[in-house]
């Protein structure tokens, strides 16, 4: 596992821009392929066979019979978190900052790989699949695109989770948890609001996180490292 979280520390040398070429093709967008297949064969299941789950309709419900104003008000900034104007803006932020520390351009990158990755199988998939959202009252305003699976757990879930990755460099072990715990954790909350707030059904949620997070392992991965360069 140290060979994974640290791969771009011990192997620190520049990539041609061939070699980047390749390894997005070979080591990102294809297995992304194969993703989009799993997402997309688990909403059509959904949507078809198991007839859009009709047992999830209680737990939006059950959201409902909870919200309160304090909640409202919580959840609509931790709603705000998974936003695309958000999230482009905080991940060129993000690679600005590690370039600049690192000088590595090919290991900055990695948060802007894995959102764009992530959104283009959210969109694609969400064009395919077709959900509609839950049958209560929506806190926010619907966007175009279907309730499955959720662009905002995906998103904020790629996004945080290659933070968290990037966090292992970290050398105080109590500063490379909190910020670790911290960038698993919005994720989750963001999944929570988007679900409290009637946006998307349970299912939606959790193939969100499946989306974002292995969209996050691919992009982190994406690039060949010699686990034994010095």
């Amino acid at each position: 596992m140290h060979d994974f979280w640290h791969r771009y520390e011990t192997d620190t040398r520049a990539p041609s821009g061939r070699q980047v070429r390749r390894d997005v093709a070979r080591r990102l967008l294809l297995p992304a392929v194969a993703l989009w297949c799993v997402v997309v064969g688990i909403g059509l299941l959904i949507t078809g066979p198991l007839g859009n789950l009709p047992s999830e309709a209680a737990v939006n419900t059950w959201f409902v019979a909870q919200r309160t104003p304090t909640l409202d008000a919580v959840t609509t900034v931790l709603s705000a978190i998974g936003q695309t104007e958000f999230l482009i803006g905080a991940c060129v932020l993000a690679i600005a900052l590690v370039w600049w520390r690192t000088r590595q351009w090919w290991y900055a990158i990695v948060p802007g790989l894995a959102v764009a990755v992530q959104a283009a199988i959210f969109l694609t998939s969400a064009l395919v699949v077709g959900r509609e959202r839950p049958e209560v009252e929506h806190l926010d305003h619907a966007p175009p695109t279907s309730s499955f699976p959720s662009g905002h757990t995906g998103a904020a879930t790629a996004f945080y989770l290659s933070l968290a990755f990037m966090a292992q460099r970290i050398t105080n072990p109590v500063a490379r948890w909190g910020v670790t715990a911290l960038c698993v954790l919005v994720p989750v909350a963001v999944g929570f609001a988007r679900t409290y707030r009637g946006m998307h059904s349970l299912t939606d949620v959790l193939v969100g996180f499946l989306n974002g997070a292995t969209c996050a392992v691919l992009a982190w991965n994406y690039l060949r490292r010699d686990p034994h360069a010095r």
